[in-house]
C-alpha cells in the first residue's frame, strides 16, 4: 500500500487551492468558478473532454474544497453521481449526462428512505411498462434535489437515473444545518426509459458515497484544526495566548488525534476503492474500511467540532464566522450517515459476522 498522492492528485489539489486563493465566495456563488476551472471534468471519460481520473483524484478534490468548508454541490455531483455512473452507465445515459455535468449540471443521489439511511433494501419500486419503467417511492434528505438535473434513485430493481423535473416527481424542502439545500423526494409512477435503470444493487453507489463523505469530513477536520489552532495561538487571556493554557492545549491535541485518525481511515478506504477489478476478498475489505470510516465520521467528527466551537468562545457562535460553516456541515454529514448509534450497529454486525 502506498497512500502518497501521485502527480495527478497533486495537480488536482493545486487547481483547487489556486481557485480558493483567487475567489472569496464559499457558497453556491463559487459554483460557476468551479465549473470554469474544469474540475467537474476530472473523472469524466476522455471522449467527453474529461481527464479520465477516478476515486483518488475526486477524493483529493473534495478534501481540498472542504478544507475551506466550501458549500457547493461537488460532493453529490461527483461522489454520488459521476463516480457511480462512470463505467456502468449505458451510452444513452453517458452521452446525455456527462457533457451536461462538464457544463455545470448538478447530479445527486437519493440514498435514504424514511427511517432507513443508506438502505440496502429500498422499498422504492420500479415497474416495467413497455420500453420504459415506472418509479414510485419516497426518499428523504436528498441534497440539492431541487437544484439537480438528474437524481440517482435506488429501487428494488436497480438504480434509476431520473430527470429531476420529470412528471410525477415532487420535492419538498427539508431543514439542514449547513449550506447545502435538501429535500424529500416523492416519485409517483415517474416514467424513465428502460435503459436508464441500471441493473444491480445500490452497493457500489453506497461505496462511492461513503468514501466521498469521508473525504469531505477529512477536509473539514483539517481546516477547522488550522482555524482553531491559529485562534488559540493569537487570542490572549490573562496576558498570555490561550494555547499556553494546559486545558486548551489538551483539547487541541484531542482534535489533532481525531484529524489524524479520520485522515488515515479516509485515505485507506479511498485507496482500496480505487483498485481496479476488485475480487470478492478486496470488496469485503473495502466494505470493512468504509464501515469503519462511516463510524469514525459519525462518532468522532461532531464532538471534535464542538471542542473547536468551545475554544473559539463567543466568536464561534457568530453566524458570519467561518467556524459555523465547518460545524454545520459536519452535523449534516453525521446525519446523512444515520448517526453514531446506527453506524455502531452496522459495524458491530459486520464484526460479528466475520
Amino acid at each position: 500500500m502506498d497512500f502518497t498522492r501521485d502527480e495527478g492528485q497533486d495537480a488536482v489539489a493545486e487547481v483547487v487551492v489556486s481557485l480558493l486563493e483567487h475567489e472569496s465566495a464559499r457558497d453556491f456563488e463559487l459554483w460557476p468558478s468551479v465549473v470554469g476551472s474544469g474540475l467537474l471534468s476530472v473523472a469524466l471519460p476522455e471522449r467527453f473532454g474529461g481527464d479520465g481520473m477516478g476515486v483518488g483524484e475526486i477524493s483529493v478534490l473534495l478534501t481540498e474544497l472542504a478544507t475551506d468548508a466550501v458549500a457547493v454541490p461537488a460532493l453529490p455531483t461527483l461522489g454520488f453521481g459521476v463516480l457511480p455512473l462512470v463505467g456502468t452507465a449505458p451510452e444513452s445515459v453517458a452521452d446525455q449526462v456527462f457533457p451536461e455535468v462538464a457544463k455545470g449540471a448538478i447530479l445527486t443521489a437519493a440514498l435514504s428512505e424514511p427511517g432507513a439511511p443508506f438502505t440496502e433494501a429500498p422499498t422504492t419500486r420500479a415497474v416495467v411498462d413497455g420500453d420504459s419503467v415506472l418509479i414510485s417511492g419516497r426518499k428523504v434528505g436528498v441534497p440539492y434535489a431541487e437544484q439537480a438535473r438528474w437524481i440517482l434513485v435506488p429501487t428494488d430493481s436497480g438504480i434509476a437515473v431520473v430527470d429531476a423535473k420529470a412528471e410525477g416527481l415532487t420535492t419538498t424542502t427539508s431543514p439542514a444545518s449547513g449550506g447545502a439545500p435538501e429535500a424529500t423526494v416523492v416519485l409517483d409512477r415517474v416514467r424513465v426509459p428502460a435503459e436508464w435503470l441500471l441493473t444491480g444493487t445500490s452497493a457500489q453507489l453506497h461505496r462511492f458515497a461513503l468514501a466521498s463523505i469521508g473525504s469531505v469530513a477529512d477536509g473539514l477536520i483539517k481546516g477547522v484544526l488550522v482555524l482553531t489552532a491559529e485562534h488559540v495561538r493569537t487570542r490572549t487571556q490573562f496576558g498570555k495566548p490561550l494555547a499556553q493554557f494546559q486545558a486548551v492545549a489538551q483539547q487541541i491535541a484531542d482534535v489533532y488525534v481525531v484529524a489524524r485518525t479520520l485522515h488515515a481511515v479516509t485515505v485507506s478506504a479511498n485507496w482500496a476503492l480505487a483498485q481496479e477489478d476488485p475480487d470478492a476478498d478486496l470488496l469485503a475489505r473495502i466494505d470493512d474500511d468504509l464501515d469503519v470510516l462511516a463510524y469514525t465520521v459519525a462518532t468522532e467528527l461532531p464532538p471534535a467540532m464542538q471542542k473547536c466551537h468551545h475554544l473559539h468562545g463567543g466568536l464561534g457562535v457568530d453566524m458570519t464566522h467561518p467556524m459555523q460553516r465547518y460545524y454545520s456541515q459536519a452535523k449534516d454529514l453525521a446525519r446523512w450517515l444515520g448517526g453514531a448509534s446506527f453506524r455502531l450497529d452496522r459495524l458491530g454486525t459486520r464484526c460479528s459476522s466475520i
